[in-house]
């Protein structure tokens, strides 16, 4: 998709369904694509997924190993991880985290939007694409049973979202298939397309008010008060975000460090840092934190920030 310059004017992408979607590819014609080749690719890194990414040498599950998302799920304060290989559950006080279900989908974009109730995006499994006869691109999916089964919302074959925000009714989407950001009023059944300000790393919402939301883009940060329609330029700084209260904004940059900011990102303060590159960050409170370090391990910090422990271990 070719990018544009300047504001993009903003158009809706209106898609709602209920039931899984045959618009693009689906599972069966990914297969026939293999067969000719066209996307053997795409195909391979299914496989890889199901057969290499998610085992060890003997054969046993290797855990969530590859992060996509952290939540945490208010109905029983379990720790969610969304991976590559499926979504997991750490329970509250345990060290290690169990797959939630049988489903081995590619979890790319997730968020928490109430008890037991999730929103992600991505690509299936290799099985279940064949089997239900899924495209490789999940476009926006729920589960209302704590992450057991999902269902399609929209854009089913359309949109792969690496970033989901949620709040209020309002939920933020990044569509990285695309190169671009889409903008929900209602939970995801409708869309609006807005102005992208960059190629977005991560972006986070205020809880307190959904037409705020600051991105990370790969030259810095950014800044909308109007529900992404403009964007202001903020500083070059480039990390995993979370915005757990209108004064407290977190970033956590490529090196690990830990920054704060109580005027919407405009200026800085180093807090800590998590001891490595982050996959994935949480703020579940103004002290509460959580991050995924590449290796899959989980870290905990219940200071804001300024000193983190192993909360789980792949």
């Amino acid at each position: 998709m070719a990018k544009k310059k300047g504001p993009t004017p903003k158009r809706s992408v209106t898609h709602p369904q209920r039931r899984t979607s045959k618009s693009g590819l689906s599972g069966r014609a990914l297969l026939a694509a293999l067969v000719v080749g066209g996307l053997a690719v795409g195909v391979g890194v299914f496989a890889l997924a199901r057969n290499s990414a998610d085992t060890v040498d003997d054969g046993s599950t290797a855990g969530p190993v590859h992060v996509h998302g952290l939540g945490i799920n208010p109905a029983d304060q379990g720790l969610l991880i969304a991976t590559h290989t499926g979504t997991y559950r750490v329970a509250p006080g345990a060290a290690k985290a169990q797959r939630i279900g049988d489903s081995r989908q590619d979890t790319m974009g997730f968020s928490v939007a109430g008890p037991d109730y999730f929103l992600g995006s991505g690509h299936p499994d290799i099985g279940e694409a064949i089997e239900q006869d899924l495209p490789p691109l999940l476009g926006l999916i729920e589960s209302r049973d704590a992450g057991r089964t999902w269902n399609p919302i929209s854009l089913s074959g359309e949109a792969d979202f690496h970033v989901l925000r949620f709040a209020g009714d309002r939920v933020y989407g990044y569509d990285a298939s695309n190169d671009r950001l889409l903008v929900s009023p209602d939970r995801g059944r409708t869309w609006t397309e807005v102005h992208r300000p960059a190629p977005l790393l991560d972006l986070t919402v205020d809880r307190t008010n959904s037409d705020r939301a600051v991105a990370s883009g790969e030259r810095g940060l950014y800044l909308t008060r109007d529900g992404g329609r403009t964007w202001k330029r903020l500083a070059f700084r480039v990390g995993l975000l979370a915005w757990p209260s209108p004064r407290r904004l977190f970033l956590v940059d490529t090196d690990g460090s830990v920054l704060k900011s109580a005027d919407e990102g405009k200026r800085w303060t180093a807090v800590g840092s998590v001891g490595g590159r982050p996959a994935a960050f949480l703020a579940q409170s103004d002290d509460e934190l959580y991050v995924a370090l590449h290796d899959g391990t989980i870290k905990q910090s219940k200071d804001a920030g300024r000193t983190w422990s192993v909360r789980s271990t792949p």
